[in-house]
């Protein structure tokens, strides 16, 4: 059977081999005649088809030995490779796709009787574009947010995981904010819209996602730019290297040959295809870390951050009046904190709000309120029970003869007097963000030089933040034109190119200021949606500690991205002079494109894993 075989004519064994080559490689010739057809010749798919066709065609030229077998497995390994390569798109895009999926497909609206009364039973589910500011949606346990809103009745727990990376759920009742794309866990909540659906949560972070491609970074438009120019100066190479010898007297068989496999060697498959991917599997990777990076280019200017720049309140700071020491001169603790949240129950100043948390209970106790007066810029004073409280600053003390002594602590200081002595006072600060010092610590281990705080609070406070965190150095009492001059003086002093500054911030007043950076991350979770369009990245869950991890992930997509390159440059510059040599095989030609392209991939995908 084997001698029968063997003894065939060429051009049988050819109609042999054509089968399965066909079979294997149709998908390829239709890419490379459709390119051929647009006027976009020179790709992988074109250089693939034309060595593969000269080598089934060589085996006819005088003195030659057939190619069909290195013919067919070239076709054959090239579309392994380009399998491997559909399954790297297929993780990378699952990476991000995951977002895709916090998009709701319905909202259950509450109807309206004739007479305008809310009909709590009744519920109409319709599309979320179609609800309406301050309409009243029902979400029941197992359902997706459709729409940002205030929670106006019930109390439940919000799966945040596919907004913020963050698996602990977050609870909420009544009067909390809700942000669409998060999933109601346990209990029914009625929700009022705030926001329609164009300008929600869930709408804004699909955009951010379905734009991320289109910025592509320094190297990733490099490798493309270089495609174009690279194949159409090896297609000539190859041309010369089978006409110039053989005019010189070689044989035309050999040096066509050789020719075949440099044509096969410098496809640019593993620049083109990993390149690109590993920026996407980056993107992708950090996405599932709750951290939305709006494009590649970001990716390379995150690598070479050197100097990171804070807004304070918001970003390193929670922006929440809290508590932080009572200390009473003729009361217990217990009864002075119970006395200044009676007085401010009325209150919607954000000191009202801190003395009201610090003492729950104050609503429930039975203590009657009356006589309530406002002092314009002094404070509040009250008659609780049978005593006459007075809250406010020193100059209300004064007011109400009140001897009142200063406090060591740094803070807002808020002073108490009864019935006209003074009873102590309570200390209230904007508490540091838990993972502020770990972040502050994180970017001092990644190399970051320079870590500097900008805000507009007193100096005083900023000093003792600074001091607190561990800060390179801070400015304080700044207006928001003020944020732009000091970024912009501290670029200055950086090395162009190689060290590189990011502004974090999450007001609308740091807008600007993000816009100006080299590279703006907003805290998504609770900032302004001005400073979220104007940033380059978005960090979900507002945790300054994801500041160094954007960074690692983009140091390592990088790393990836340049091991690619000098695989594939070095492999292929090694095969291509063996080729030229007459050293090397179509075997050694095919892994040198097809080998090299799956390693390439598959050290691409590790971007994934951020």
């Amino acid at each position: 059977m084997i001698e029968h075989w063997l003894q065939l004519e060429t051009w049988q064994l050819l109609l042999v081999y054509l089968i399965p080559y066909i079979i294997i490689g149709h998908d390829t010739l239709k890419e490379a005649a459709e390119g051929l057809t647009e006027g976009n010749p020179f790709n992988e798919h074109f250089l693939m088809s034309v060595a593969t066709i000269g080598a089934l065609c060589i085996g006819f030229l005088p003195g030659a030995e057939t190619q069909f077998p290195e013919a067919v497995f070239v076709m054959l390994f090239f579309q392994v490779g380009e399998l491997f390569e559909g399954y790297a798109e297929g993780k990378s895009r699952d990476s991000i796709a995951h977002l895709m999926e916090i998009k709701p497909d319905a909202a259950h609206v509450e109807s309206r009787g004739d007479d305008g009364a809310e009909a709590r039973r009744r519920e109409i589910t319709v599309k979320p574009e179609e609800v309406e500011v301050g309409e009243i949606i029902i979400i029941k346990p197992g359902e997706r947010v459709p729409l940002d809103g205030v929670i106006v009745e019930g109390a439940s727990a919000l799966n945040t995981v596919a907004l913020t990376g963050e698996s602990m759920p977050r609870d909420v009742v009544e009067g909390d904010e809700v942000i669409s794309g998060c999933v109601n866990l346990s209990g029914a909540i009625r929700v009022r819209v705030t926001k329609p659906y164009g300008e929600s949560t869930v709408s804004k972070i699909i955009r951010l996602v379905e734009n991320a491609g289109e910025n592509k970074s320094k190297s990733e438009t490099f490798i493309t730019r270089f495609a174009r120019i690279y194949t159409p100066i090896v297609v000539m190479a190859a041309i010369a290297l089978a006409v110039v010898p053989t005019l010189l007297g070689g044989a035309f068989s050999t040096w066509l040959y050789r020719a075949l496999m440099f044509l096969v060697v410098s496809c640019p498959c593993a620049l083109v295809i990993s390149v690109p991917l590993t920026f996407f599997g980056g993107i992708g990777g950090a996405s599932r870390r709750g951290i939305l990076i709006k494009g590649a280019s970001y990716m390379d200017v995150l690598s070479k951050i050197d100097t990171v720049v804070f807004d304070k309140t918001g970003t390193l700071t929670r922006g929440q009046f809290a508590v932080t020491a009572v200390h009473p001169d003729s009361f217990d603790e217990h009864q002075l904190l119970h006395l200044a949240a009676h007085v401010e129950h009325f209150s919607t100043h954000p000191i009202g709000a801190a003395l009201r948390d610090a003492f729950p209970d104050e609503a429930t106790d039975g203590c009657q309120v009356s006589d309530v007066r406002e002092m314009a810029g002094q404070g509040i004073i009250a008659r609780v029970g049978e005593q006459e409280v007075a809250v406010g600053n020193t100059k209300l003390m004064d007011t109400v003869g009140a001897k009142w002594h200063d406090c060591h602590h740094l803070g807002t200081i808020i002073h108490v007097a009864i019935n006209g002595t003074y009873a102590g006072h309570i200390v209230i600060n904007d508490q540091i963000k838990a993972d502020s010092k770990e972040a502050i610590e994180a970017l001092r281990n990644l190399g970051v030089t320079r870590t500097v705080m900008l805000t507009g609070d007193r100096k005083e406070v900023a000093a003792n933040v600074a001091q607190t965190l561990g800060l390179s150095e801070y400015h304080a009492e700044l207006m928001p034109a003020d944020k732009v001059s000091q970024v912009e003086k501290l670029s200055s002093l950086l090395t162009p190119h190689s060290s590189l500054l990011a502004f974090v911030g999450d007001g609308i007043n740091d807008a600007p200021v993000l816009a100006r950076a080299d590279v703006g991350i907003a805290m998504g979770g609770l900032g302004s949606d001005a400073a979220i369009e104007a940033a380059d990245v978005v960090l979900m869950d507002d945790k300054p500690s994801k500041i160094a991890l954007a960074i690692k992930i983009a140091r390592r997509t990088l790393g990836i991205a340049r091991q690619n390159v000098w695989l594939a440059i070095g492999i292929k510059l090694a095969v291509l002079v063996l080729a030229a040599m007459g050293v090397a095989t179509m075997w050694m030609a095919v892994f040198a494109d097809v080998g090299v392209t799956v390693l390439a991939v598959l050290n691409a995908m590790r971007a994934l894993r951020a």
